[in-house]
């Protein structure tokens, strides 16, 4: 496997220079672009920077090689559906400051714990204090209409109005109303000798990431071979995730990463996590039946970490469900762990029943695809709530292994109260 990165003024420039060092079948792994920033952008131009890999294996190729054109030529049509106008291009720069893309596994307590507190994003801190001159300007003006008030009951109408404002901001992002009124009368029953909207920001912010809280990450530090299910509804992008995923795990950590595929039923998945499997030197095993597990696991035994990409199911169709639970079945809770993975797109409804579905036969994580393509996440905090399940992964585009990071509940908070921009 080679993988390499190249850098050219335009995409199409970097892409040939791809191709003409890597040959025709250079996969395409991610597309960047990069604007310089601070005074240098009055001397340098935008430039492209492509990450490119090919499979370097020698010899005659195999009757069942990956296709590269086929798979370049699904993603070039994918990133054509979708590509961002001006507002989904400024979101998905805003969640790229957000959430930390290279914070994929779990490392050490002492790092985990720097990650969490890292400084503040400017862009959230603005809206913060957009919300807060909004506060104070709105009460100002209730407080003028009052003056003749006894003291007391002004000071009440003040509180009142900063927590009934902030209440409309979190409703506004979809959090639920019964979260928020959790969330805010918790606060209000905190001791305080002044609600001043200093220190009713400062409660409602911590509230939100207690309830957040801290994101579970896949432990790389294991002694024998761990399983790691990806399992939920169709379209939500778990083989794209698995990918990325994948990729940290061999090419910055040095795992010793295995893939197991049951999704046999949509067309060309098991070709596409074959590619990847290929371009990163790791085995991929192909699994029809929950009985052939068993064998699959017996070969796989060498490999730290397997990840296992499952059929997309729905959750109203019971004996599906029953299919996913012999698959998981099959390996002992303490070698297993299991990631829901859901749209933040999808409505909050059909959410609550995918979770409670999956719930119903098994412990989870939770990941959440597709966070570019909404303005609101107030659904996480709803189904982190709901179910209890610690959160994990955020991804927010198709570039492997780039648009995914850990859910950050700092940041999440930030974005709750900082509103949409």
């Amino acid at each position: 496997m080679v993988i390499k990165k190249y850098i050219a003024t335009t995409e199409e420039e970097a892409i040939s220079l791809a191709k003409t060092e890597l040959g025709d079948g250079a996969v395409i792994m991610n597309v960047k672009t990069m604007v310089p920033k601070g005074i240098s952008k009055l001397f340098k131009k935008p430039s492209v920077e492509i990450t490119a890999a090919v499979d370097d294996t020698t010899g005659e190729a195999k009757e069942d090689a990956p296709d590269f054109s086929k798979l370049q030529e699904a993603i070039r049509e994918q990133e054509e559906y979708t590509a961002p106008d001006s507002k989904a291009a400024k979101q998905e720069e805003k969640w790229e400051k957000l959430i930390q893309s290279d914070q994929i596994v779990e490392d050490t307590p002492e790092q985990e714990e720097s990650a969490r507190l890292e400084p503040e994003t400017e862009a959230i801190e603005q809206k913060l204090n957009s919300l807060q001159d909004l506060l104070e300007k709105q009460v100002l003006q209730t407080h003028e209409k009052r003056k003749k008030e006894p003291e007391d009951t002004k000071e009440n109408d003040k509180t009142q109005s900063y927590f009934q404002l902030i209440r409309e901001k979190l409703i506004e992002n979809e959090v639920q109303e019964t979260y928020v009124d959790e969330i805010l009368d918790s606060v209000k029953s905190g001791k305080s000798k002044e609600w001043t909207l200093d220190n009713i920001l400062a409660g409602v912010y911590q509230k939100i990431i207690l309830s957040f809280g801290q994101s579970h990450l896949i432990d790389v530090r294991t002694k024998k071979t761990k399983y790691i299910f990806f399992v939920g509804p169709t379209g939500v992008g778990k083989t794209t995730t698995i990918a990325k995923i994948a990729s940290t795990l061999k090419l910055t950590k040095k795992t010793k990463v295995a893939l197991i595929t049951s999704d046999t039923y949509r067309i060309a998945a098991v070709d596409q996590l074959k590619t990847y499997a290929n371009i990163l030197g790791i085995p991929l095993e192909v699994v029809y039946t929950a009985e052939e597990m068993d064998k699959v696991m017996d070969q796989l035994k060498e490999y730290d970490l397997v990840l296992v990409d499952t059929a997309g199911r729905s959750h109203q169709n019971q004996e599906q469900i029953q299919d996913m639970k012999e698959l998981l079945d099959k390996v002992p809770a303490e070698s297993k762990e299991v990631y829901l993975v859901l749209s933040a797109t999808t409505k909050y409804k059909d959410l609550v029943k995918i979770a409670q579905t999956y719930q119903a036969i098994t412990e989870y994580y939770l990941v959440f695809t597709k966070l570019d393509e909404t303005d609101t996440v107030g659904n996480i905090l709803n189904i982190r709530m709901l179910t209890g399940a610690a959160l994990a992964y955020a991804t927010w585009g198709q570039n492997v292994p780039d648009d995914i990071g850990k859910i950050d509940a700092q940041k999440m908070a930030k974005q709750l109260l900082g509103g949409n921009g």
